[in-house]
């Protein structure tokens, strides 16, 4: 059924008119195509590069540590579950961490230091050389998110971010950067979660864990 051939069963949503919602449906999704098409041509060698560096880690004792603030927090903790835990199929864990989900250290941090020191001082106490720095930012221009990355870089860890836009602050900043080609943070948000995704599944094939 396309949206053209469906009719609220209680009237329109928007407006007085079904042709309101119709467009709202088709604009949204044909604005996910094109940025799904445009990330397929754009991120393939990123993307190649930033699974590389995190099996290089996990191969070498290393764990990859995910953050990032709201939604991105959400994908943080999603993601490291996915390895932790399991993707496709049951298999050995694999080392990960978010660094979003222990409300005491958050506050504590937030509180005693700074909110930009909420990252920064988990990498502090918990990343190894060798160990990723895997942050998700929309923008790029997350002061946490940027001051995690200085202090991983000063401690021997790899650098990684999705990010979108221009890359905001991390341009230059981090050893792997993947950009999504939107401006529309919703958009950059559903490519960030289909390639953390993407990057658990490869890895756990990489890695001879599944077929």
């Amino acid at each position: 059924m396309t949206a053209s051939q469906f009719t609220p069963a209680n009237g329109p949503l928007f407006g007085t008119q079904t042709s309101d919602w119709e467009a709202f449906y088709e604009a949204e999704l044909q604005e996910h195509l094109e940025v799904a098409r445009r990330t397929h041509q754009e991120l393939y060698q990123s993307f190649y590069d930033l699974t590389q560096c995190c099996l290089n880690s996990i191969r070498n004792g290393g764990k990859i540590l995910f953050f990032g603030n709201g939604g991105s927090a959400a994908d943080a903790q999603h993601l490291a579950t996915e390895l932790t835990v399991r993707y496709k199929a049951n298999r050995p864990p694999i080392a990960a961490l978010a660094l979003t989900t222990d409300t005491s250290a958050l506050t504590a941090i937030a509180n005693d230091f700074s909110f930009e020191d909420l990252f920064a001082r988990q990498i502090q106490a918990l990343g190894n050389p060798g160990d990723v720095a895997l942050g998700i930012t929309t923008s790029g221009k997350s002061p946490n998110v940027t001051k995690a990355f200085l202090t991983a870089k000063q401690l021997g860890l790899k650098t990684c971010a999705l990010s979108g836009r221009d890359g905001g602050d991390l341009v230059g900043k981090v050893d792997h950067l993947l950009i999504v080609p939107s401006h529309t943070t919703s958009r950059i948000q559903e490519m960030h979660i289909m390639l953390g995704q993407m990057l658990c599944g490869s890895l756990e094939k990489a890695l001879g864990l599944v077929d």
